[in-house]
This record gives structure tokens, C-alpha cells and sequence, in this order.
């Protein structure tokens, strides 16, 4: 920019990101209605006074659109393995932020050898990171402030969930003698986190990254965050970075998001189990080795990216050893025993405020947080937010604020998170057989003890399970699965994505799939057979399962999210091209022209009503790369009940299959990519979307990538490759948020 506003100069005034690289059961007359009543589907459904206008009402940002949504208006892609990304007619996409990318002034554009920052890590505080994921798009007024009306400006803040380890170094990872290169560790601890960067759309209606925005930042393992809320100076919050239990260091593992009606951003924390090591137990209570058993920490576990082995020699505020969570000081004070405890939250971020610090609301319960979605928005109502635990056999959750919402609150920032996010009821679901359901306060659970399953590879195993005596009602925030296991939630098949229809306020959860499932129920009602599960096109030992996954969703009692019953139906089971025929497996009725498997990102267009799912598969990618369609949903209780005739002594059971409407293939990405991550202008004439990791099965870097995306043509061949990069073996894929619009600049999905 060629000069500075007021508000710029004031954000200017203590030190910023570019001075920094300048320097280097409540109402049983609800279940007499409810229970085995057919009137659900019959009764009209009520409006909700936060998806629209109203004396005291306001609506979520974003979610006042006025058109009238029919149909998706476009012919559905076909299914590409090609390298590329593959759009319907009338579309078209740009590629507007990739792994490596510059964010300030002075930072050289990205070389993608694995020369990048190889002997000065720190310089990844201002570059994208890696494995782009959930995302939103927050509108910035002329005044620098948020405005969720503005599409062409904005802070669009992006998580980078993980890292392709591989093409990040100049010969892949270094490993010696099982220690870690400590540059190479840095480098990628550095990558993780979030991104906020500012986006301006230009006369041409294509947006581009502003590099030396004031409001550009990257969140990441070594920033600062506060601990929130009622864990806050918790004993199990201590460590030697903070004996006071008070702070913590770094987010890692953010997979979807969330946003706040103040304009703050929530980053969630979802495998963040496996980058810390544990030689053993030593010295462990009985109740610490349950929660870690619970949560997938071994007692000889080593960490994911091998950083707990990187030599600390030299270094400053011990980034290494901080990975490593085996007791070695006298007290929790002296080690980082109760890391393993800081991470596993929704991490609150200001992006409009670059010095800020992020806190991690711990009231909102720990777990493998895949996403946060707030519920309909009321005047004098409290603030709602549904969860999902992104674990086979794991739950989904509700919180419910204990302050009602005061629209003068909205541009309160962190202080507003204060007040809405770190008080309130955490509730685990129930989906009841007669489909309804209950919402289970796990404040109710105070005492006992209990056998706490054990989680491993994948699954959860009852029956080995470890002694957990419940001490009292903050057990629900720290060891949130424990107590939901004892409130009696029900087991899911991987609850994903959310998303809360602005049409109606219902609450849509993608269950991605589940290939340990042996036993059916209502709500996970599939367990069939699969002959490739590797997606690598040739039969194999298969598996039995939902393999391709669902969509679920569920009315709040009389339209209040803060109810604790609700209806419930499943809007969509996904299906490979060879089951279409099978009517135990295509309870939907998918043809060859939406066919998908294993939904996972999910975004509703606050706009135009347009569903969008987006997949994450390994079963049908011998077949297609991932994709993402768009749908025309209807409404709880729209469909039919059906029984399911499993497979082997999976059982017969009952469930409710929503009608499934028009549904269309919109995006088919590149090779080993995965598609997620959505968010839109509020316009409605752009979509942000996140292609991640592609080219993520590439093992040896002497021969080409599997992927070259997006230095590849729409045909996949290789194109216009950096000065002296050989196209034979072309250059390594990157991560990278594109931006989908129509050729004619009309409403997306219209």
C-alpha cells in the first residue's frame, strides 16, 4: 500500500509481524410429542428469529442472503484422476495462496526445493504454512474493522493442519542414529498452525494475497496462548514453560474452524495426541494413565515427526524436549509431563488484532476438536456451538454459553470469547432408535469410578479398560471422552465437519466413515463390505464397515439450539460407483453423476442456502480424485424410514433417510489431494477452497512427485515449470487455498 490509514497507524503503534522480520432430560412433555411421533416429519417448522431479521434478533454474520434456492445450476463434473483440478462448465478457479508463499515485505518467493529457510527456520513465522485446512473469510470495512457485508477486502484465516514432510527439506527428512535434524524440526514446527492473511479482490473480480498487509500473521507451535476458562491455573495445566498453569506454547494439528459473532476465529485442535513421546508411566497417577490410554497416548509411544529426538543443544526455551511428556523433574513445575494436557482445545484467535494472544477455551471440553459451528444467533439467547470428535467410536458435542448474547458484544474481541466461551453447559448426543434424541449434560457425572476404554490404531477397545475415579464437574473439561462415555453418548462413525442450515437452523455432521464397525445402529445404521480399501484399484482383504460414511443432521426441540432434545434423520449415505446397484449400501439413490465417498469438509452458503460437501477418501480414489458437490437440502424428517440388511452378523436395523434432492459434482481435485477447508465472500460470488496434500504418496524424491499440482495443466500434463526445473520430473506439489467463481460473476451454485 502506498500509505497507511488512522486505524493502520494505530495498529502500528506496538510492535507487529513486520517490524518483527524487519528485526529477524428438562422437559419430559417434549418426549411425549417426540417419542415414536411420525408427526416430526408432518409438523411445519418454525423459523428462528437469528436467521433473519426481528426486534432483538440478529442474524449470524453472513447468513443473510435473500435468494431463493431450487436447484444447483450446473452440470455435475466427471470424476478425473487427472492432476488437476477439474471444475463444471461456466466455472473457473486461481490459485491465490500456496505453502511457502511470502507474507511480508522483504521475503523472497518460494524456491520448493527444500532450500527454503533450511538454516533459518524462523523465517516460516512469514510464509504459508503447509496442509491448508478449515478457513473463513472475515470482511474488512474501510474503517479496519470487521464487516461481515465486505467481499472486497478481507482477513481470510487458514489452518495449516499438518505437513508433506517430505518435500519440505532438500532431500526429504533427516534422521541420524534416531535423532531429528533440529533445523529441519524447527522448520516444520514453524510450518504448522494458522495463517491470517489479507485478500483484496481486484477490477478483474480475482482476489490476491496484500504481502505487506499490517494484519498479516502466522499462529504456530512457538506462539504464545493463554489457558481460559475453568481449567485456567489448573494442576493439570502446569508445566516449566508455566508453572502457574496460566500459558502454554503453540497450536498444532488444526484441522476445520469455527468463527464468533464478535469476528474472532476458532481454531480447533484435532490429532494432537500423536507428536508428543512417552517412554513410559512412571510416576503417573492411576487416573493420568487412564486419560492418556483414552486419548491414544501409549506408555512407549514416540512422537509423530520425530521432533521430541531433535539435539536441544544450543537451543533457547527447550522446543524439543517439550514433546516429550515422560516425568523426569520432581515436579510437574520441572518438566512438561502435563504438556500432553495443553493441547486438544479450540484455540481463539483476533485477526483484526496482530499483537493479540490466542486462548484456548478449555470450558468447550478436550478432544480431537475437528470443528466449531455456532448456532443460530439471538438477541437475550445463549451463544451455541456443535463439535465433533473426529475418532472412530467418538461423539459429538454441544456447548451452550451461560451468558445470553448481547449484540453490543460484537466487536469485543478476546473479552467477548471471555464471556461467552468460558462458562457454560457441555453436552454429549444421544440418537435414540425412535429418532430423537437427548442432549446429556456431563456436568451430571460428579463421582464414581469407572473401567475408561482404552483407544488405539484406531479404534476404542472397552474392554481393556483402566480404572478412572470421576474427582468433580471440571473432570468434563480435561477428560471430556471419559465422562461422555459415562454420560452414555452415542459412538459415531468419525464425526467431521458441521454445518448449521441459515434457512432453518438445522445442524448437519459429516461421519466420514468407519471401517472398524461391526454392529449397526439407527445412527450409524452400515456395516458392508468393501473389496478395496487402499483405493489403489485392485481387490485386496477388504473390510467390513461403513467404508464410504454418511451425513447426519437434527432438528433442535421447538427450533432452540439451546433444547436438549432433538429430531434426526441421515441426509446422506455416500456410495462407491460399484455398490450404486446395492440397496443396503445406496440408501440414497445416488447415480453416476453424484456418486462421492467419505464426506468430510461441509459448508453452508449463508448467501445462496447451497450445501457444500467436500471428501476426504481412500476408497474410491482408485476411481476419482476428491471432490466437492453442492446440494439442495431440505429438512429433517423429508424422507422415508428403511431397513438396513447388513452383511455377516452385522444385523438388520432400522433408520430414516432423508430425501436427498438435487445433488452435484462442482470441484473434482488433483491426485492424492485432499478437498477441504470452505469458506465464501459474503457476495456469494467466490469460494475459498483448500487442496491439500497432494502428491501425499511420494516416497522417493529422485523420481517425478505423484503430483506436480498446481504447476500442472487442466489435463494434468506438466506446465510452465520454474527456470531450470526439468518437467520430466517436475516440481514438488504444494498446498494451496484456490478461488472458485463463475466465468461470469454470477452467485456460486446458481
Amino acid at each position: 500500500m502506498s500509505s497507511l490509514s488512522k486505524k493502520e497507524m494505530e495498529v502500528l503503534s506496538s510492535p507487529t509481524f513486520q517490524q518483527i522480520i524487519n528485526k529477524q432430560l428438562e422437559n419430559p412433555a417434549r418426549r411425549n410429542v417426540l417419542k415414536g411421533s411420525m408427526g416430526v416429519a408432518a409438523m411445519g417448522f418454525l423459523g428462528l428469529a437469528g436467521c433473519g431479521g426481528g426486534d432483538g434478533a440478529v442474524a449470524s454474520p453472513g447468513t443473510g442472503g435473500s435468494t431463493q434456492l431450487n436447484a444447483v445450476g450446473f452440470s455435475s463434473t466427471p470424476l478425473s484422476l487427472a492432476d488437476s483440478v477439474q471444475v463444471a462448465d461456466g466455472y473457473q478457479f486461481r490459485v491465490l495462496y500456496k505453502l511457502g508463499d511470502p507474507i511480508a515485505s522483504g521475503v523472497s518467493a518460494y524456491a520448493n526445493d527444500g532450500t527454503d529457510a533450511a538454516n533459518n527456520p524462523e523465517e516460516f513465522q512469514f510464509r504459508a504454512g503447509d496442509h491448508h485446512d478449515g478457513m473463513y473469510f472475515f470482511g474488512l470495512g474501510a474503517d479496519n474493522a470487521w464487516d461481515s457485508e465486505e467481499s472486497a477486502r478481507g482477513l481470510l484465516v487458514i489452518n495449516h493442519e499438518a505437513i508433506t514432510e517430505i518435500f519440505l527439506h532438500a532431500n526429504g527428512a533427516t534422521t541420524v542414529a534416531g535423532v531429528r535434524d533440529a533445523n529441519e524440526s524447527l522448520k516444520e514446527m514453524y510450518i504448522h498452525g494458522v495463517s491470517v492473511v489479507e485478500v483484496r479482490r481486484g477490477s478483474d473480480g480475482q482476489y490476491s494475497v496484500v504481502q505487506n498487509s499490517v494484519f498479516n500473521r502466522r499462529i504456530h507451535t512457538f506462539t504464545d496462548m493463554e489457558i481460559s476458562g475453568p481449567l485456567r491455573s489448573n494442576a493439570a495445566m502446569v508445566t516449566k514453560y508455566s508453572p502457574a498453569g496460566t500459558r502454554t506454547r503453540g497450536t498444532i494439528n488444526n484441522c476445520a474452524s469455527g468463527y464468533t459473532p464478535w469476528g474472532t476465529y476458532l481454531a480447533c485442535e484435532e490429532n494432537w495426541e500423536g507428536y508428543f513421546a512417552n517412554a513410559n508411566d512412571t510416576g503417573r497417577s492411576t487416573n493420568e494413565i487412564a486419560s492418556l490410554r483414552r486419548y491414544g497416548i501409549s506408555s512407549s509411544q514416540t512422537s509423530r515427526e520425530g521432533w521430541a529426538t531433535a539435539d536441544e543443544t544450543g537451543q533457547i526455551g527447550e522446543p524439543f524436549s517439550r514433546w516429550n511428556i515422560t516425568i523426569s523433574g520432581a515436579s510437574a513445575a520441572e518438566d512438561y509431563r502435563n504438556a500432553i494436557f495443553t493441547y486438544g482445545w479450540n484455540v481463539e484467535i483476533d485477526p483484526f488484532r496482530p499483537n493479540s494472544t490466542p486462548r484456548k477455551r478449555t470450558a468447550m471440553g478436550r478432544f480431537a476438536h475437528e470443528g466449531a459451528w455456532v448456532g443460530p444467533v439471538e438477541a437475550g439467547k445463549p451463544i451455541v456451538y456443535y463439535m465433533g470428535c473426529d475418532s472412530r467410536f467418538e461423539y459429538i458435542y454441544k456447548f451452550v454459553s451461560a451468558a445470553n448474547w448481547d449484540p453490543a458484544d460484537a466487536t469485543g474481541g478476546l473479552q467477548s470469547g471471555d464471556k461467552y466461551l468460558d462458562n457454560g453447559k457441555l453436552y454429549v448426543a444421544k440418537f435414540d432408535a425412535d429418532f430423537t434424541g437427548d442432549w446429556l449434560d456431563l456436568a451430571t457425572v460428579t463421582a464414581g469410578t469407572v473401567q475408561a476404554p482404552v483407544r488405539g490404531s484406531g479404534t476404542l477397545n472397552p474392554s481393556a479398560g483402566t480404572s478412572y475415579t470421576v474427582g468433580g464437574t471440571t473432570d468434563q473439561y480435561l477428560n471430556t471422552r471419559i465422562i461422555a462415555d459415562i454420560a452414555g453418548g452415542t459412538p459415531m462413525d468419525r464425526p467431521e465437519w458441521g454445518g448449521v442450515n441459515p434457512r432453518n437452523g438445522e445442524v448437519y455432521m459429516t461421519l466420514t466413515n468407519n471401517t472398524s464397525r461391526t454392529v449397526a445402529d439407527p445412527a450409524n445404521p452400515r456395516t458392508y463390505f468393501d473389496t478395496d480399501t487402499n483405493g489403489d484399484g485392485v481387490g485386496d482383504s477388504g473390510s467390513f464397515g461403513n467404508v464410504n460414511g454418511h451425513v447426519i443432521r437434527w432438528k433442535e426441540d421447538a427450533s432452540n439450539p439451546a433444547a436438549i432434545g432433538f429430531a434426526w434423520d441421515v441426509y446422506l449415505f455416500a456410495a462407491e460407483s460399484d455398490d450404486l446397484t446395492n440397496p443396503n449400501v445406496n440408501l440414497s439413490g445416488l447415480t453416476a453423476e453424484n456418486v462421492l465417498s467419505s464426506p468430510d469438509g461441509l459448508w453452508f452458503s449463508g448467501k445462496t442456502g447451497v450445501l457444500y460437501i467436500q471428501t476426504d477418501d481412500g476408497a474410491f480414489t482408485d476411481t476419482t480424485n476428491c471432490m466437492l458437490v453442492a446440494a439442495v437440502p431440505g429438512q429433517v424428517g423429508d424422507g422415508s424410514t428403511v431397513t438396513v440388511t447388513n452383511p455377516n452378523g452385522g444385523g438388520t436395523v432400522d433408520t430414516r433417510v432423508g430425501a436427498l434432492g438435487t445433488l452435484r459434482r462442482l470441484v473434482v481435485g488433483p491426485k492424492e489431494c485432499e478437498i477441504t477447508g470452505l469458506t465464501e465472500s459474503p457476495d456469494g460470488k467466490a469460494l475459498f477452497i483448500n487442496i491439500q496434500h497432494p502428491g501425499e504418496r511420494t516416497s522417493d524424491l529422485t523420481v517425478a512427485p505423484s503430483s506436480a499440482w498446481p504447476y500442472t495443466l487442466a489435463d494434468g500434463t506438466f506446465g510452465n515449470p520454474p527456470a531450470g526445473t526439468s518437467p520430466a520430473v517436475g516440481n514438488r506439489p504444494r498446498s494451496a487455498t484456490i478461488v472458485l467463481t463463475r466465468t461470469d460473476g454470477g452467485l456460486i451454485g446458481q
